[in-house]
């Protein structure tokens, strides 16, 4: 049985927590998504086999790492830019970099800015390459100029008042717990118990406030009434802020997998987190036409754009599983991700 080894490690940037299985072989840094934490790798972690070295880092303000706050100005880099400063640290020049959701943005980012350093890119239900909220149309057209529609003012404000309260339970709609079970994956799946209380736990342990989740806002003449905000964790995915839709142009160009659950309703082209849609469908008052954001479209937009000019592109749909594919189905994720990792 592998053993799990979490230690902090020292960067030029702020102190990292880190979970890894192996200390030798070829690496492989796995970013977790908003709202989690490295634990949610623990399982790829303990899959993955030799001569990889797989290494799951908690981003900052979540699990283990320094709580800095996050310049959402700077979109997703922050994040990347930690992440550079951690491989560094650890004397990795070149990596394969597998990002889930939030983290699939991370990752995209760190590819725009340091190709050359990427072995292979594994996006796991990520955050559209426009960001998340506030565009309609395959190339992330604005809907507002201000982004009306993502960022801080977006979330959920009984989700955020039980994250910060440490909720455990499941006797609201919004509980973490809830939130997990019903969003995270697909209803009936649920987590090994054990599992499911250490996911948990690694949700309650993301600080709360206006430089960490969900951020500030700031307000809006255009539906729904909130503009993203310059601080924490949502306004970094708003896509006034993050936008990575020239990747077709850096050099070289690693070989990217994209794996995704079809019934993720998280990051999907009728998102139930994007308030365009919900006002479609009625569950957000004064809807003004607003399209929702085709968040799957978006992400095949830019990498086919990758592909046509060189790069190499597998997308692979998991039929049944929702936002956390790697947890829902393992052994398709790891088949998968080995595939692309000896590619």
């Amino acid at each position: 049985m592998t053993t799990l080894r979490t230690r902090r490690v020292t960067t030029a940037r702020l102190t990292q927590q880190i979970t890894e299985a192996r200390a030798e072989g070829e690496p492989v840094v796995l970013v977790h998504g908003n709202v989690s934490s490295s634990v949610f790798w623990h399982g790829t972690l303990t899959a993955l086999p030799a001569p990889y070295r797989p290494i799951a880092v908690d981003l900052r303000g979540f699990g283990g790492t320094d709580p800095l706050p996050v310049d959402a100005t700077r979109g997703l880099r922050d994040y990347a830019d930690d992440l550079a400063a951690l491989l560094d640290a650890l004397g990795i020049e070149r990596a394969h970099l597998v990002g889930w959701s939030m983290g699939g943005g991370v990752v995209l980012q760190y590819l725009r800015d340091r190709p050359a350093a990427v072995r292979s890119l594994t996006l796991v239900n990520p955050v559209s390459p426009y960001g998340f909220g506030g565009t309609h149309g395959v190339e992330g057209t604005l809907n507002a100029a201000d982004g009306a529609g993502s960022g801080g003012g977006t979330a959920n404000p009984d989700f955020v008042r039980l994250l910060a309260d440490g909720d455990r339970g499941t006797g609201f709609p919004a509980s973490p717990r809830t939130v997990l079970t019903s969003c995270y994956v697909k209803p009936p799946f649920t987590p090994a118990h054990g599992d499911e209380d250490a996911y948990v736990e690694a949700m309650l342990a993301t600080r709360v406030g206006d430089d960490h989740y969900p951020g500030d806002s700031t307000p809006s003449d255009s539906w729904p009434g909130m503009a993203p905000g310059t601080r924490g964790v949502l306004n970094a995915m708003a896509p006034v802020h993050f936008r990575v839709d020239d990747l077709h142009l850096v050099d070289p160009k690693p070989p990217v997998l994209w794996i995704r659950g079809e019934d993720d309703i998280i990051v999907s082209d009728t998102s139930m987190f994007d308030l365009a849609h919900l006002g479609a469908i009625g569950a957000v008052p004064g809807w003004d036409g607003t399209p929702a954001q085709p968040m799957l479209a978006q992400t095949r937009h830019v990498l086919d754009r990758y592909a046509a000019a060189g790069g190499s592109v597998r997308e692979v749909a998991v039929a049944g599983a929702g936002h956390a594919v790697h947890l829902e189905r393992p052994e398709e994720f790891g088949k998968a991700l080995l595939e692309v990792l000896s590619a």
